[in-house]
Order: structure tokens, then sequence, then C-alpha cells
């Protein structure tokens, strides 16, 4: 079974948490792709929810599957929210961002009162760090803001490997917050929690894709069958 087909074996899976009336937070990338699919086809048989879009892109996914939306301006309090990660870590702890929605991605998550993370099973990770931390930055003076965030891997002895995100005409990707993305290949995260206070004291740094706390329930679909992690 390839790994998309995996993604979208969680995603359905997902799906038996949606319940009428309910206020949808919904994700951005292939895997949260294919729940807004599938929650699409859910809605024109006639379930009732609405949705809010972490990500332009996934609000386009969205309309064309026929999903209603809000905002959290005028639904600020969500029921659920269904997104994917890169990596799923001990206690479920994520790094998200892979996609450039880390900020709004967790602005959505921490307004629901309950996150489902799906994956397929190479997500699942003994620590995190493997992939590359997104941090979201504003565009003035990154090079200050880079300059602290290497300070704080530093003292931390974590490796100071940091690249500016690039799309692929070559330029610095955008977020849809008009920020940037700094890259860091940081290797094993010994203490995520640390690290996510320190990131977050830095001026400059609008947000980082360490996800603690956040999810409460991970649906991982493998060769052998879905598994499903609760915290």
């Amino acid at each position: 079974m390839t790994s998309d087909a995996l993604k979208r074996e969680a995603a359905a899976r997902a799906l038996e948490y949606v319940r009428p009336g309910m206020r949808l937070g919904l994700g951005t990338g292939s895997t949260a792709r294919h729940f807004v699919e599938l929650l699409g086809e859910r809605v024109r048989a006639g379930l009732d929810i609405v949705g809010v879009p972490t990500s332009e892109a996934t609000e386009a996914d969205a309309r064309c599957a026929g999903v209603p939306l809000t905002t959290l301006e005028e639904t600020p309090r969500l029921d659920l929210t269904v997104d994917g990660a890169d990596e799923i870590g001990p206690g479920l702890a994520l790094i998200k961002g892979g996609g450039g929605a880390l900020l709004r991605e967790k602005i959505v998550a921490a307004a629901s009162a309950h996150m489902i993370v799906i994956a397929d099973e190479s997500k699942l990770v003994p620590a995190l760090g493997a992939f590359p931390l997104p941090i979201e930055v504003v565009p003035f003076g990154m090079a200050a803001t880079e300059m602290a965030i290497g300070h704080v891997l530093e003292w931390l002895s974590l490796p100071i490997k940091l690249k500016v995100r690039m799309d692929a005409r070559g330029h610095a990707f955008v977020t849809d917050g008009g920020h940037r993305i700094i890259d860091a290949a940081i290797g094993r995260i010994a203490d995520p929690e640390k690290l996510a206070q320190a990131l977050a004291a830095i001026p400059g740094v609008v947000e980082h894709g360490l996800f603690l706390g956040l999810a409460g329930t991970a649906i991982v679909a493998g060769t052998s069958g879905i598994r499903v992690i609760e915290r």
C-alpha cells in the first residue's frame, strides 16, 4: 500500500469522530487534503458541519469539495481540528509546518476542544528533530532574528544549521500571513518544551513548528492496520 493510500485510510478513520453540527478546524497538507475531500463527500450526503481552513490552499480545497466555511472571527471556538504532521513524537508532541501554514494551524488547533492528527506510520518517531523545524519569522530584521535563533540553539547545544525556505521559483517562501520561514536542521530535540519557550521569546519569531500539548489523538495508518494513540 502506498503512503498516499495510508494517509487516506487515516483520514477516513478520523471522519468517524465527526458529528452533525460540529465546528471543524481543517488542516493543511497532503494528508489533511484527503480528510477535506472525504468530508466533502459526507457533506454532499447531508452532513451538517462548518469548517475553518488553516490556509488559503485548504480553503480552496474545501470550497471545491463543497464544505461550508466560516472564520475564527465568526466562530472562535471549535469542536475538533483534524490535521497532519511532519513528525509525531512521544506524548503526541508534533513537528508541523512543512507546508508553511504552522501559524494558522496552531491558532486553529488552540481554538479547538480536541485535535486529531492523522498520518502514515513513517511520521511516528522516537524523538522529534529528524525533520527540520520550521520557524516563522517577520521579514523585517531577518538577519538579526536568525542570529538570535542561532544563539538559542548554541545555548541548548544544538547544531546551528539554519536555512531560509525558498519557493519553486527560487524566491523566499512567503506564508499566507506574509512572513518567512527559517528551517532549522537540528537533529534530535532532547527537550522540546525548553526549545519552544526559548524560540517564542525571540523578537521577530512569529511562531515555531513545535506543537506541544495540542494533539489529543493520533490516527496512524500502517501496513498492518490503523493505530489510534491517545494522549
